[in-house]
């Protein structure tokens, strides 16, 4: 505002407005002065990214493909909450991915660069509409999409402070989740933050050499010291950590493997959210994964539970339209 000649103290009020509910416009805090509004107008670009593709699963989830002022695309992801007023969800960071897993589709676009702060609310503010047409509010959000959020943390954060602050989006920080691969300075800087958002860590294996077969990051960061990463952000934070864990077909689904992840997680306070894999077609390493069958999985599911861990199935959402989880890609232009 100030580099624009424009008073700072409406700053606030205008990113109310921006990232205000639909429901919510009329409310007289967020109306400016009528001359300042058409100067804003006038100065500022409407938005980061405009609406190129929607695309609607058979479930109601809907997939959003934005593109961004220097033509690049990014997806990002709204899903019907199991309550018929809610909605939740899926944020990217970056466009592509550089972290090379080898079962998910966004790394095999490569890395092209960092989302803004701005391009990163400006899919919160494309989420929030499309959860309002459909007769829902969006209630939570997780930066599970396209990217890794560690390696933009300072853009990721930036957003979030907009989107949850009270003052401004009134989001809250609880609604929000930042996922990693286990990058474990990203989860210092975020404990040290101290904006009390949720974390769930993407492990996929309980020992380190099938978790760095899968997930190169893996062979920087052992298992154990991700999940220390996890105790002291929870620490601080008071939040439960949600361990994500991706099943394979043969490859991390055994149930010894079911009883080494418990043990990693006996005393510890934290969640572990199961889901089938979504096929992505052949990988950067040339193999052609399968989801574990459904009873591969419930055994799984039981075994876990057997041994004191606390664990869940997530439904897949979205698999026929490639919105699920790890199914997230850069598109090529369209016409």
């Amino acid at each position: 505002m100030q580099s624009h000649g424009f008073n700072a103290a409406h700053a606030p009020r205008v990113i109310r407005g921006l990232l205000a509910a639909v429901e919510l416009k009329s409310r007289t805090d967020f109306l400016l002065p009528e001359k300042l509004d058409e100067q804003l107008k006038a100065a500022f670009a409407a938005e980061a990214g405009s609406l190129a593709q929607k695309q609607v699963s058979a479930d109601g989830t809907a997939k959003l493909l934005l593109r961004l002022r220097d033509g690049r695309t990014v997806e990002s992801v709204v899903m019907p909450d199991y309550r018929e007023d809610r909605a939740a969800g899926c944020i990217s960071s970056q466009v592509g991915c550089a972290m090379g897993c080898d079962f998910c589709a966004t790394t095999q676009t490569g890395f092209e660069r960092n989302l803004s702060s701005g391009e990163i609310i400006e899919q919160f503010r494309h989420l929030r509409r499309e959860a309002h047409a459909t007769g829902r509010v969006l209630r939570t959000i997780v930066f599970m999409g396209m990217g890794e959020p560690m390696l933009n943390l300072k853009n990721v954060l930036a957003a979030i402070e907009r989107i949850a602050d009270p003052k401004l989006g009134a989001f809250g920080w609880r609604q929000i989740t930042v996922s990693t691969v286990g990058i474990v300075p990203g989860i210092e800087e975020l404990r040290e933050a101290n904006l009390g958002v949720h974390l769930a860590i993407s492990l996929h294996a309980p020992d380190d050499a099938t978790r760095a077969d899968l997930l190169p990051m893996g062979r920087r960061f052992d298992v154990n010291e991700v999940l220390e990463a996890a105790d002291r952000y929870q620490a601080d934070s008071g939040r439960i950590t949600t361990i994500q864990y991706c099943l394979l077909d043969g490859v991390n689904d055994a149930l010894a493997q079911a009883r080494d992840l418990a043990r990693l997680l006996t005393g510890r306070r934290m969640h572990v959210n199961l889901l089938r894999y979504n096929p992505t077609g052949l990988s950067l390493k040339g193999r052609s994964y399968l989801p574990s069958s459904l009873e591969q999985t419930e055994a799984f599911l039981a075994e876990l539970r057997a041994h004191g861990a606390i664990a869940h199935l997530r439904r897949a959402r979205g698999p026929d339209i490639d919105a699920a989880c790890g199914q997230l890609r850069r598109r090529a232009a369209l016409i």
